[in-house]
């Protein structure tokens, strides 16, 4: 997919601190909700995908940041929908990827694209997408 963004790394990393920060308020928070391990699981997956993003955009620019997050959503089971709890960490992922779309400005177009390649969940065992849930640079791999 060719993708152009218009925001420079620095911008980038600003609006990424960001998203991590309200994750972090959200984490605090947590205890306060109905399903408190739900919340923190959804938080902690948002926080993960915005480091891993921020790791990116900083050694291969914001291109590069924009390409590995829609191959990572691509990749992401698609358990939208689903109100299962075991689910949270992958919906918490796709949260954080359709942020980042929306900070960068990406085509709705190339969104709905990697949408409708994304498999579905084949089962509880698939409920881990490794390459959001690795050490960092795993994003992008």
């Amino acid at each position: 997919m060719d993708v152009k963004v218009v925001l420079s790394t620095e911008e980038i990393l600003r609006g990424l601190k960001h998203y991590r920060r309200i994750a972090k308020q959200d984490l605090l928070r947590a205890p306060e909700t109905p399903d408190p391990e739900a919340f923190r699981q959804h938080a902690e997956a948002r926080r993960g995908v915005y480091a891993e993003l921020s790791k990116i955009a900083e050694d291969g620019g914001p291109d590069e940041a924009a390409r590995a997050a829609l191959r990572a959503y691509q990749d992401l089971p698609f358990v939208t929908g689903s109100e299962l709890p075991e689910h949270t960490e992958i919906k918490g992922r796709e949260n954080a990827l359709e942020n980042f779309f929306l900070m960068i400005g990406l085509e709705p177009r190339l969104r709905r694209e990697a949408r409708s390649r994304r498999p579905s969940l084949a089962g509880p065992a698939a409920a881990v997408a490794p390459e959001l849930g690795g050490e960092p640079g795993d994003l992008g791999a």
